[in-house]
């Protein structure tokens, strides 16, 4: 048995699809939203139109990323992807049975990991340098500037500077296994989502660290919001955010939490363009927008579905948001909402 409720604007105007396979993540790509899926393919998304449908990898896509030319994918089954918006394929890179689990890109910067190796293209070269790791790769960022890549692994995260021709190394070190990472918007801090459901931070500087405790589950999901910035995380009952603002960041500050989802937990959370804004979607399927201010209420667009949400992506021009779960259903609305209220 399920409730019922009263459908929100934005799912009366919204366009289902019921794809049948995992949404493993989406990005806009021009006037679509590509979104990749657990059966190998990846669909451009237009609202009023049938999606185009691309079948990219002979196997679960693992990651994706857009540079905003072009989208990237990686696979399980060895596979670097480049994908145009009408479909075009060109395979920069084959690895056979070794899985490519991680990628990143920054305008013409391409980098993509196969167990403890990470490849670099730039510069425009047509073989990649090898970035070597004691163990596997769990996450990579190109920073703001394309100047510097982190990426992480086991006991914590190496930062990448291109200096003579070479890439040389500055290990920040923390005991556990990291995944996603991500350098903040001024490039002064370095942050880790780890296995032991904490995300943890170091200053790049002089590399101070801090671990962020406390959440009942995985970080999964996490985006940089605002001009402050905050950086907001799933893995609550709330969007825990973060301010990085002043000094020292968050050092001995406390968060601001919103989008309470009851007896539910954030699992994904995607920033609005331009905005002081985001988006969280819900184990349960329901998903608020939210600006980043502790006196103003949460708008929930989505009502619970009862599948967790895996993916989130609007377009550029905010005009559009789409929505999609680990079942394979997707959401494409447009989105009108007014910040003065």
């Amino acid at each position: 048995m399920s409730a019922e409720f009263n459908q929100t604007e934005f799912e009366r105007k919204g366009i289902k699809f019921d794809v049948g396979a995992p949404v493993i993540g989406a990005v806009p790509l021009h006037d679509a939203i590509a979104v990749s899926f657990g059966d190998g393919t990846v669909r451009f998304f237009r609202y009023g139109e049938e999606p185009h449908v691309i079948k990219a990898h002979n196997g679960v896509v693992l990651c994706m990323s857009s540079n905003g030319k072009y989208i990237y994918t990686g696979g399980d089954d060895g596979r670097f992807l480049q994908i145009s918006i009408d479909g075009k394929i060109n395979e920069i890179t084959n690895f056979g049975t070794r899985w490519v689990d991680c990628l990143a890109v920054f305008e013409d910067n391409l980098v993509c990991s196969s167990g403890r190796t990470a490849y670099v293209w730039s510069n425009g070269d047509k073989n990649p340098k090898l970035l070597e790791h004691d163990s596997t790769v769990g996450g990579i960022t190109i920073d703001q500037n394309g100047k510097r890549i982190a990426i992480s692994c086991y006991g914590g995260a190496t930062v990448w500077r291109l200096g003579n021709k070479k890439w040389k190394p500055s290990r920040f070190v923390w005991k556990g296994s990291h995944g996603k990472v991500s350098f903040s918007p001024d490039g002064k801090y370095l942050i880790t989502a780890m296995q032991e459901n904490e995300l943890h931070i170091w200053r790049i500087r002089d590399k101070i660290n801090m671990a962020m405790s406390g959440y009942s589950e995985k970080i999964k999901s996490f985006a940089w919001v605002g001009d402050t910035p905050f950086l907001i995380t799933s893995g609550a009952k709330e969007s825990i955010c973060w301010p990085f603002d002043g000094k020292n960041g968050p050092q001995e500050r406390k968060p601001i939490c919103l989008t309470n989802g009851g007896d539910q937990n954030v699992t994904f959370i995607e920033p609005l363009s331009g905005e002081n804004a985001f988006f969280a979607g819900f184990r349960d399927g329901k998903v608020f927008f939210s600006e980043v201010d502790e006196y103003k209420n949460p708008i929930l667009i989505q009502n619970p579905t009862g599948l967790e949400i895996s993916a989130i992506s609007s377009l550029p021009d905010c005009s559009h948001v789409l929505i999609g779960d680990i079942r394979g259903n997707i959401l494409l609305s447009p989105l009108k909402l007014d910040f003065d209220k």
